[in-house]
């Protein structure tokens, strides 16, 4: 299996954000979480989608503010779990 690269890894979640909500600059913004930009019910759609596309499972402690609030967050997020 190759692996994805960052900028791949990166443009995915784009996507996936850009799916979940419109209007929003997701690829500069840092505080999705902070600001409120993602709903919780955004976030369990996101988690959803990130467990499939990256064949991940993002278990509870993963998911705190500091791992959603930016897409480089989660891209580091997804990298790390997709090691384990």
């Amino acid at each position: 299996q190759r692996q994805m690269c960052i900028r791949d890894r990166r443009d995915t979640i784009l996507e996936i954000l850009e799916d979940i909500g419109e209007d929003v600059d997701f690829d500069t913004c840092e505080t999705l979480i902070d600001d409120g930009i993602l709903s919780s019910l955004d976030i369990i759609q996101l988690i959803g989608a990130l467990n499939d596309e990256f064949d991940i499972s993002i278990p509870a402690t993963e998911i705190i503010p500091e791992n959603f609030n930016s897409v480089d967050a989660m891209a580091a997020m997804v990298a790390r779990l997709s090691e384990e």
